[in-house]
């Protein structure tokens, strides 16, 4: 039987990344087809929006904007699923792996809310979904993960995933910006959407968290396990603290291990972060993202790129494609299947066993014994406090409260503790008469010795 000469593909989802992957798969077309010995075949661009086709550099007659027409055509090898959203493109993905297609997708949040039952269609039908996408752009994290890193278990992954919240955070600490000044900036700049919720708040974070956790430790984890908190509360003063401490705060996702056998407890957080300035992450800026994955034989490897964008995203799309069609030359459509569960015992630990330590700012009335109430209520909670810090008032500025008349910020950090303890005792402290806004809470990560 001869070889197949080429992988035909539809693809559904001619946005900005969608462009980017037509654009470049025709720009490039003749060095892909040298490298893997056969063509990439755009058979379909599909968008219900025909505006975006007209400019494509695609003959008129594979361009559509009814999906059917990609979805019962028997020569498409591979469906690009580049819609997003949860409804519309699990649908979709759904109806072309019951076809026996194969499966591209940059859809993190669809992966990481049903993860599991799209996998587990793709293995029912001998297909198989790829998704180096939807993680980090164009840093090739999952197929290192997947491939690269066989051998390995992972203790630990820490990864900055977002660029629109480190940007925001990047710039707040080079030029002493607001958090609502830094995000107009990515906002004009297009880093960030007018709704930037989704970044601020952790929940892109979170996806491509819950994703890589997933993947690394054989089990689904689930979205709903993954803790979340985004980067609104974190202010200009904490990052100057920060500084002056020697760190400098980042959104970090973190996945964590406690052992190598079939029952391990992962834990896997995102949230606001004090990461020492001698940590290699501390020194990604911008909107780069940077991933540091531990594995019990490799070590410390560190992934470093651009985590979005039409090339960088379209760049992973590609690679995926790439890998389909060498699977489709060689008789394999699963010859490395998507997911393999292989944990079945393992668990995810929740918050309230994370054990680390912590920085607090406290907004208090400017007299004596406020130290004394609050380390009382520590003190009780058994949690220890490794030194104080009391600032003079900043300047105020209309909408911050970082501090106010009458009140001055109190900096506390805290030794490793459990975290619902230190949430508890930080309830009773905002409850105080002289405590005046809520606490901010950040975490301060111990980086094992082997990852700085």
């Amino acid at each position: 039987m001869s070889e197949p000469k080429q992988l035909n593909v539809g693809l559904v989802g001619a946005g900005v990344v969608g462009g980017g992957v037509v654009k470049h798969l025709t720009r490039n077309a003749d060095l892909i087809t040298e490298r893997l010995g056969m063509r990439i075949h755009l058979k379909w661009v599909c968008d219900k929006d025909e505006s975006r086709l007209k400019d494509l550099p695609i003959p008129v007659q594979h361009l559509t904007g009814e999906v059917q027409k990609v979805l019962q055509d028997p020569d498409v090898h591979v469906v690009v699923e580049l819609v997003g959203g949860t409804g519309f493109a699990k649908t979709l993905i759904l109806d072309a792996l019951n076809r026996g297609k194969v499966v591209v997708t940059a859809n993190k949040a669809l992966l990481a809310h049903d993860g599991e039952e799209l996998f587990s269609a793709a293995a029912k039908n001998s297909s198989n979904i790829f998704y180096e996408a939807s993680v980090c752009g164009g840093i090739p994290i999952i197929k290192s993960l997947r491939e690269g890193f066989v051998a390995n278990h992972f203790p630990i992954i820490y990864g900055i995933v977002n660029g629109t919240c480190n940007y925001i955070l990047s710039r707040m600490t080079a030029d002493d910006l607001h958090f609502e000044e830094a995000l107009e900036e990515a906002q004009s700049r297009g880093y960030a959407e007018a709704n930037p919720a989704l970044d601020i708040d952790g929940v892109d974070s979170a996806h491509k968290a819950t994703i890589l956790a997933s993947l690394a430790h054989g089990f689904w984890t689930g979205f709903e396990n993954t803790y979340v908190e985004g980067i609104r509360q974190v202010s200009r003063l904490d990052i100057q603290i920060a500084r002056e401490l020697g760190y400098t705060i980042k959104l970090l996702a973190v996945v964590k291990s406690d052992g190598d056998g079939n029952s391990p407890a992962v834990e896997v957080r995102v949230h606001p972060t004090l990461i020492p300035h001698s940590h290699v992450l501390s020194s990604v800026n911008g909107v780069f993202n940077g991933v540091v994955v531990n594995g019990d034989v490799v070590g410390d490897t560190m992934f470093y790129g651009r985590g979005a964008g039409a090339d960088a995203t379209a760049s992973a799309v590609i690679s995926d494609l790439a890998d389909a069609a060498l699977n489709l030359k060689f008789g394999s459509k699963q010859r490395v299947p998507a997911f393999v569960a292989h944990r079945l015992h393992a668990r995810v630990r929740t918050i309230d066993d994370v054990e680390s330590r912590y920085y607090l700012r406290l907004t208090v009335e400017d007299r004596s014994g406020v130290i004394a109430k609050v380390s009382q209520i520590l003190g009780d909670a058994d949690i220890s406090i490794a030194s104080v810090l009391q600032r003079e008032a900043p300047e105020p500025k209309a909408g911050h409260t970082e501090a106010s008349s009458g009140t001055v910020p109190l900096i506390m950090m805290l030794h490793t503790a459990k975290d619902r303890a230190v949430r508890e005792a930080v309830a009773k402290i905002d409850g105080l008469s002289v405590v005046k806004y809520k606490t901010v809470v950040i975490r301060v990560e111990n980086f094992d010795a082997t990852t700085k």
